[in-house]
């Protein structure tokens, strides 16, 4: 259904009703967050279906980011085409009297993007190498801080040199550190050391945990490991550390 979303495909009148479904849990999910005073990160999938999620997102964020960020969206900095989408749609969330949620990542799904664009004969939405992703990131950090009144953003890395630029970039602009709007996350056993200094030194940081059945969550793991290479790099980097630490225990 999400498919025939993305490509504008007329739904039938069961898929119409099943859609309504959908928004109608997803509006319940997130009404029950913006009564508690929490926040929703709704996570990306692969471009074949990222515009229907995409729409889902803005209408929620019209509706329960007025006062606070509620509904964060996820762009994938991957795609050569999601920094100029996260300033539109700062754009249109600006003109529309509500906030922007963005959390930002690399991307999960680069392989298989590649794969099925060349086996479908269209152009891939990822970028050509990882120094153009980087610098797309960086930039979408900038961006975020430097408007972080109106949006609320999540820098969801694991490069150390990606969270170095965004606490820098807070500090350098006399930016209140604790800022509601502006946060760090990673995942729960990876590069907590990057997690651990970032809270020693005062920032928000948070880690996320994936939960469910094990036969599904440890794939999933293993997925962030080999797709991403940032943390794979840096869970290397950790390694070492941990190594001198326990020469320096004497243990």
């Amino acid at each position: 259904m999400l498919e025939k979303l993305n490509e504008r495909v007329l739904l039938t009148d069961v898929e119409k009703r099943e859609y309504q479904r959908v928004l109608d849990r997803v509006e319940n999910i997130c009404q029950k967050a913006e009564d508690l005073g929490v926040a929703i990160l709704i996570d990306a999938e692969e471009s074949w279906m990222q515009i229907a999620i995409d729409d889902i997102v803005d209408q929620m964020m019209a509706k329960h980011n007025k006062e606070n960020v509620v509904v964060y969206n996820t762009y994938q900095l991957y795609r050569h085409d999601k920094l100029v989408q996260l300033k539109n749609d700062h754009r249109t969330a600006l003109e529309n009297g509500y906030m922007l949620g963005a959390k930002f990542v690399r991307g999960a799904y680069m392989d298989k993007e590649r794969e099925r664009a060349i086996q479908m004969g269209y152009p891939s939405p990822i970028h050509v190498d990882k120094s153009a992703v980087d610098l797309d990131y960086n930039e979408a950090i900038k961006y975020c801080v430097e408007n972080y009144e109106t949006i609320g953003s999540i820098c969801a890395s694991h490069n150390i040199q990606s969270n170095l630029y965004q606490a820098k970039l807070i500090e350098d602009l006399g930016i209140n550190k604790t800022h509601p709007h502006l946060n760090f996350c990673q995942l729960y056993g990876m590069s907590d050391y990057i997690t651990f200094n970032l809270s020693d030194a005062g920032f928000n940081v948070a880690k996320y945990v994936p939960y469910g059945p094990i036969k599904e969550v440890v794939p999933y793991l293993i997925r962030r490991a080999k797709e991403n290479s940032s943390v794979t790099g840096e869970m290397g980097r950790e390694l070492e550390y941990i190594h001198k630490e326990k020469k320096r225990r004497g243990i």
